[in-house]
């Protein structure tokens, strides 16, 4: 097993969605014992503390149907810039949200050491929309099309212009909700997706092996993980603000962590979407770190 120099960064954003709450995600999961599951493992952590979002004075002030879109940019341009930093000093970021727009951030600040970035988007959604394709205008949908190059030219080009991550360089896992636009850039784009059916149909030992050979093959030179807990059935994580019955079981998470573990291909990973308003009794949080114990290399023997 690897041991790492961790770094985690706090990210209490709430503005890429309608729902309040998920700015506490961060809270919850440290309160949920991650850095001492994290340590007891063997790792080496340092609590990087959370970055400043700031408030909102004049609400959909800007020419667009993009919600809060200055928030969103102002957030995840600070986040690049300290994911960025932790990279620059050797270490290994681990992210926690926040809603999942804070991934524009991530990837981004990823770019400044991985030139070809590979990405796995565990999620019961695509996150492809762009403000044309959104039914909502909520840019917690957006993240992975940004990050592809496609939509708002202010997310589109934080931290560094253009595109952060190749499709083909993409797998999404657990997808059971895709808007029409989203599907129509899936098969445009060719991007990999394993959807609950094939999870169901060929299980996901066998998912989870196809998708690391995929990587694989792809000459990365880096892996990030970006964990939405809604890519679970909401029986195991009910606090998320878009839950999507049919989803991936706690038990097929925890494997599909263990074949990343021992796989060694994950060098970045944030976990987002926890909404403690939503939760019950902190179980969403709880799960997370649960699954961080997996990711990380934690045993049972």
């Amino acid at each position: 097993m690897r041991k790492l120099d961790i770094s985690i960064i706090g990210v209490p954003l709430d503005y890429g969605q309608s729902r309040r709450g998920v700015d506490m995600g961060p809270s919850a999961i440290r309160y949920a014992g991650a850095m001492k599951r994290l340590e007891a493992i063997g790792h080496s952590l340092q609590d990087e503390g959370d970055i400043q979002v700031s408030v909102i004075e004049n609400k959909n002030r800007e020419e667009t149907n993009l919600k809060n879109l200055e928030e969103v940019v102002q957030a995840t341009s600070e986040l690049a810039n300290r994911v960025s930093r932790v990279i620059e000093n050797g270490r290994f970021p681990l992210v926690f949200g926040g809603d999942h727009s804070i991934a524009i951030g991530t990837l981004a600040g990823l770019t400044s050491k991985y030139k070809n970035l590979g990405v796995i988007w565990y999620d019961a959604h695509a996150d492809l929309n762009t403000a044309e394709t959104s039914p909502s205008g909520n840019i917690h949908g957006m993240p992975l099309a940004v990050s592809m190059g496609l939509g708002h030219e202010k997310l589109v080009n934080i931290f560094t212009d253009g595109q952060k991550v190749k499709p083909e360089n993409i797998v999404i896992i657990g997808a059971r909700s895709v808007d029409p636009g989203e599907r129509a850039l899936i098969k445009k784009r060719g991007i990999k997706v394993y959807t609950m059916h094939e999870i169901d149909r060929d299980g996901m030992s066998s998912v989870m092996k196809e998708a690391i050979e995929y990587l694989k093959c792809r000459n990365l030179d880096g892996v990030h993980l970006s964990l939405d807990l809604d890519g679970l059935d909401p029986l195991y994580t009910p606090g998320v603000g878009t839950p999507v019955p049919g989803g991936i079981s706690y038990r097929e998470s925890h494997l599909a962590m263990e074949m990343l573990e021992d796989s060694g291909v994950i060098t970045s990973a944030e976990f987002v979407e926890v909404n403690p308003i939503l939760d019950e009794k902190n179980k969403t949080a709880d799960v997370a770190v649960g699954l961080m114990g997996s990711l990380f290399g934690e045993k049972l023997l």
